[in-house]
């Protein structure tokens, strides 16, 4: 079994798990001489290649793809990474890069390393593909609806529910935020990238890397899984029909592999439709491997927006007459990953991260708004709305590869002046942001830096006053949550990652771990109000938690 690596990146969020970003140039090679030699194409054993290949998928694809074409993270077929030769590629894994990827050395092995060097110098090979009558072999209706509780029967406030990716263990674990405690841990698909909620906060819908879906019914005593099925090999994303009178109607998963979508019923997952999203990119070029980034609902119309990585494109899928389904396809920039909604949420604003640019779609109007440039890399989560003190109301994305926080006008109504522009650019403590984040009750906005390679960044997060914000030079609060969390010595670096807001707005959670299953994790409680630690969630049944979604806040898009 290979080790798991400690890559908070494996979030879901962005897996950049293998980011080689090259961010220093290889040096140039000396020519040869004209006698010398060809260098041999690098070979592994049946043995090697096949652990080699779980890595891959498990720590690479997310960035790279699985045919290895690249987006976030760079083009890895051989005919790029056989010109930088194993050495190179064997220390840009184990030192890291400054776009984005932390080092390995200590994580995997030297032999793991210099074999995923020659691994990535071999051709790739495409999996096999996952249609629909693999979906309808996978799907399995554990409890059916008739046979569910007509009404909760335990005493927790779900609003107040935190659904907390396990992701080393397989499991999300469902804390009670009143109490702090673990109300229960489900087994589920590895690494859940995700958890959303359905229209009635009832249901939690998670789906893992390995494309396993998950249907968690939270009436129960204790949380029960009721369906499971597996939408292909690889996925990131997932969400329910939220419009008045489709509530728990349908649900929608998103692949990285096959690229596709699926609508399912639901309350039980049955596969409905599949969806291929392979097709040509806003260039204009044809694309094997346009996997499917984030999903959001809208609440004022019976729509999905689906966001296609390779192509661009991003999808507004019309699920009121399936039989029937209506696309807008509108045209952006590469490569799309993730986003969140304007406070009116008519507008989506999605990161196209490699492109440097953050897409704003008119849901409403069915058309691109604007194209925003930012710093480098942008990735904002779900992003974060505030009303900014000179700009009016704005949402802001933090960066893998720049130590800012930009910050967009969002009110073209009221102050179009400002509106789809970077109005703002504030210092983050390091580049090698996941994460920005606030609440509509709180005055504060909150950052991440989990991949920078110095450990006192990467345990630390920013926090700006708003108010001050309209100041000249605002100057933010750094707090080391690491070292609040009192872990202990620890191999791996102990990173601080993706804050989450309870439901009354006044706790902000952060999770801190190593990445390393053997070793401690624990999740830190932050006062909103006075920035200081009010908890600290240890347990042994915390292995690696990552993202943590609050019930409320998720099933009414509120960030």
């Amino acid at each position: 079994m290979q080790k798991r690596i400690r890559n908070v990146l494996m979030l879901a969020s962005l897996p950049l798990a293998m980011n080689l970003a090259f961010a220093a140039p290889a040096e140039k090679a000396a020519a040869p001489a004209a006698s010398a030699a060809p260098v041999a194409a690098p070979t592994l054993s049946a043995e090697d290649k096949a652990a080699a290949g779980k890595t891959y998928f498990e720590r690479c694809a997310g960035c790279h793809g699985m045919l290895r074409k690249g987006a976030t993270g760079k083009n890895l077929e051989p005919a790029n990474t056989a010109k930088l030769g194993s050495s190179r590629l064997e220390k840009i894994m184990s030192y890291g890069t400054e776009g984005g990827m932390p080092n390995f050395d200590d994580i995997l092995s030297k032999k793991e390393i210099a074999n995923m060097a020659a691994y990535i110098q071999m051709p790739a090979e495409a999996p096999p593909e996952w249609g629909m009558k693999d979906m309808k072999a996978s799907w399995k209706l554990h409890v059916p609806v008739a046979q569910r509780p007509t009404k909760q029967m335990n005493d927790i406030n779900l609003k107040n529910v935190f659904a907390v990716t396990l992701r080393d263990s397989g499991e999300v674990a469902l804390i009670d935020g009143d109490t702090k405690k673990i109300w229960g841990i489900v087994k589920t698909g590895y690494a859940v990238h995700i958890s959303r909620l359905s229209a009635s906060g009832r249901y939690v819908h998670v789906i893992g890397r390995d494309g396993r879906y998950d249907l968690i019914d939270m009436w129960y005593e204790k949380p029960t899984i009721v369906a499971t099925m597996k939408a292909g090999y690889e996925a990131r994303s997932v969400d329910t029909s939220k419009y008045k009178g489709f509530e728990d109607k349908y649900a929608v998963v998103g692949s990285y592999w096959p690229p596709q979508y699926a609508i399912l019923d639901g309350e039980t997952l049955e596969p409905l439709k599949l969806i291929s999203t392979r097709g040509v990119t806003v260039d204009g070029e044809y694309h094997p491997e346009p996997r499917v980034a984030s999903i959001v609902s809208s609440h004022d119309k019976p729509e999905w927006v689906i966001n296609i990585k390779e192509t661009g494109m991003i999808k507004l899928v019309d699920y009121s007459d399936i039989n029937n389904l209506k696309e807008v396809t509108v045209n952006s920039a590469k490569f799309l990953h993730d986003g969140g909604w304007d406070a009116s949420k008519r507008y989506f604003l999605v990161a196209a991260n490699a492109s440097n640019k953050v897409a704003v779609v008119d849901t409403k109007e069915g058309k691109l708004a604007a194209l925003v440039d930012t710093a480098k890399i942008p990735h904002p989560g779900r992003g974060a709305n505030f009303i900014h003190p000179k700009y009016g109301p704005v949402w802001a994305t933090s960066h893998l590869g720049a130590d800012v926080i930009s910050i967009i006008g969002t009110d073209p109504a009221k102050n179009p002046q400002h509106a789809w522009k970077v109005v703002q650019e504030v210092k983050n403590h390091g580049a090698n942001s996941l994460f920005v984040k606030t609440h509509p009750k709180s005055k504060n906005l909150w950052a991440d830096a989990p991949l920078n390679p110095d450990p006192k960044l990467a345990g630390s997060v920013t926090v700006y006053s708003i108010a001050d914000l309209g100041n000249p030079d605002p100057k933010p609060q750094v707090l080391d949550l690491a070292a609040a969390a009192d872990l202990g010595k620890t191999k791996g670096i102990q990173r601080v990652v993706h804050g989450e807001y309870n439901e009354k707005g006044d706790e902000i959670w952060f999770s801190v771990w190593t990445g390393n299953k053997t070793e401690p994790s624990a999740i830190v409680v932050v006062d909103d109000k006075t920035r200081t630690v009010k908890n600290v969630i240890k347990d042994p049944r915390l292995v690696t938690p990552t993202g943590k979604f609050n019930v409320y806040n998720t099933q009414h898009d509120i960030y």
